[in-house]
């Protein structure tokens, strides 16, 4: 069994302990929605309802922590800000809401190693994407937040946010998937319109696994603040990669570090295009965050089975990572987003024809990438190509 191996199946049994742990709780106004969904605690309009969310980049900090101290480049905190924030938003929006963000931060450093530059980046960085956001009709109101020096518990840096957003009833997309649905997917690598660089398409999820398999052993010697003490030698950095080493993607010579560390890709300036003029056509908007492709199973009805038989080309990162961690490719897709960050369910041929126009003026790949059907005994099935 390889270390890949063994971190994926730690992390499920892990993610199974947290469903047993949050079954009994409260499921909100629409239990089937993509995110909890509140009564209107502001203005007690039945009308209206509220949602707040929260979310971290989660390891995907040590690693930017790790090539900041390579490299010296500043710029992959800022990146570290849009994972966490993406999060949030591009979860929120898989519930309908695309507008009138209200987000508090809460970031924990070790001062001894983290100093002030990468704070005041991080700090930086939350206007800079607001602002761009904005750009495409989607505001983001900055509410501040807390920073703190915590080295005690956090061994390089922490960075979360809160948000909270309310919304019409009306507009709640209570995921209610069935039976001839097609799925269109939506890539989230390449460059989009609204991005400055190629995007690796690695999100927010499995960086665990990810940075320990591709990534060399000198890193665990020098740099011992980047994992848990408690792990296993054999589990800590066992690739054979430098984060420095760099791979040709359409014409562009990448390090493998900022491929992995490329920000997670917000959906919402498609999003917020896509569900006005569609609304009444969306069985569901799943974000394949943790879960991977198979994100889909906690929604679809029993009985029915997600076939994704034309998935989007899996982009090069992730090649790298099997290649470097030896895993199945069903795992893989088990783990990862493998280049699929979002779905969309459609009963509508012309309505996923639509969603695609749009994801396309916008420099985002997307393609149908499959269907809906009756199960056979599973209720996500993928062909890969």
């Amino acid at each position: 069994m390889s270390s890949g191996d063994m971190n994926k199946g730690e992390f499920r049994q892990i993610n199974q302990k947290y469903t047993k742990a949050i079954k009994n709780l409260d499921k909100g106004l629409f239990p089937n929605a993509f995110c909890k969904i509140l009564p209107d605690v502001v203005a007690g309009d039945a009308d209206y309802c509220n949602l707040m969310h929260a979310d971290t980049a989660g390891t995907k900090t040590s690693l930017a922590y790790l090539y900041w101290k390579e490299t010296g480049d500043l710029d992959v905190w800022e990146g570290i800000v849009q994972d966490a924030l993406v999060m949030n938003i591009d979860d929120m929006a898989c519930s309908g809401c695309t507008n009138g963000f209200i987000v508090s931060s809460t970031i924990g450093r070790n001062k001894t190693l983290v100093p002030g530059e990468v704070l005041e980046t991080l700090i930086g960085a939350a206007p800079k994407f607001a602002a761009l956001l904005a750009s495409h009709g989607v505001q983001m109101h900055l509410a501040g937040g807390e920073t703190a020096d915590v080295g005690d518990i956090v061994r390089t840096a922490d960075v979360g946010f809160t948000v909270f957003a309310r919304m019409k009833k009306s507009d709640v997309i209570d995921i209610s998937i069935k039976e001839g649905d097609y799925i269109v997917g939506f890539a989230g690598y390449g460059q989009a319109q609204y991005e400055s660089s190629y995007n690796g398409g690695m999100g927010s999820n499995g960086l665990t696994s990810a940075r320990h398999d591709v990534f060399s052993s000198e890193y665990r010697e020098k740099y011992p603040e980047t994992f848990d003490p408690a792990l296993p030698s054999t589990l800590v950095y066992t690739g054979s990669k430098k984060l420095t080493d760099t791979i040709e993607i359409e014409g562009q010579s990448i390090s493998l570090g900022k491929l992995v560390l490329s920000p997670t890709r917000t959906f919402l300036p498609l999003l917020a295009r896509i569900i006005p003029a569609m609304k009444a056509q969306i069985h569901g908007i799943i974000h394949n965050t943790g879960g991977g492709l198979y994100k889909v199973e906690k929604f679809i009805p029993e009985g029915l089975c997600a076939v994704k038989d034309n998935v989007l080309p899996v982009p090069p990162l992730f090649q790298v990572i099997q290649q470097e961690s030896g895993s199945t490719t069903q795992e893989m897709f088990r783990v990862f987003n493998m280049g699929t960050r979002l779905e969309i369910y459609t009963p509508d041929h012309a309505a996923a024809l639509f969603m695609i126009q749009v994801a396309g003026e916008l420099g985002i790949k997307a393609d149908i990438i499959g269907r809906v059907e009756k199960s056979t005994g599973e209720s996500v099935k993928i062909i890969a190509q």
